[in-house]
Formats: structure tokens, sequence, C-alpha cells
């Protein structure tokens, strides 16, 4: 654990205390700290979509095999 001393926004400490449910400053500021972390982290993981992380072929992962030209195609339930 680190000690420090910081100036904070009474009311808004206030106001988190309540909100987060903690009983002490320290909790309270601990998991704004961790909920702050969180969401960045969650915002940050529309960085990584569409950057080709997987270039397999996913018919070939799964065996499909061709449809011959007489088979129905399959119905979808709505």
């Amino acid at each position: 654990m680190k000690r420090t001393n910081v100036v904070l926004d009474e009311e808004l400490l206030d106001e988190a205390v309540r909100v987060l449910g903690r009983k002490t400053y320290s909790a309270t500021i601990n998991l704004a700290l961790e909920e702050a972390v969180r969401m960045r982290k969650i915002q940050e993981l529309g960085k990584h979509f569409g950057k080709g992380l997987w270039a397999g072929d996913l018919a070939e992962m799964r065996e499909d095999k061709p449809r011959s030209g007489n088979q129905k195609p399959i119905k979808k339930h709505s």
C-alpha cells in the first residue's frame, strides 16, 4: 500500500462513500480507482476489433461440406 496526501473535493468524496457503500475514505478511493481502471480497459477493447486477430477459414475449421444442388436450404427459425 502507498500512503499519500491528496486534496479532494469533500462533497464528491462524501457522495462517493454513499454511492459506493464503503465505510472509509480509503476503501472508497480504492474502489473508485479500480472502477476507473476497469472502465478504461472496457473502453479500449474496441481498438482490437477488426484488427485481423484471427485469419483462419471458418468453413474449413468446422469441416463444412459444400452443398450439392439437390439439397433444400435449411430454414432458420425466427
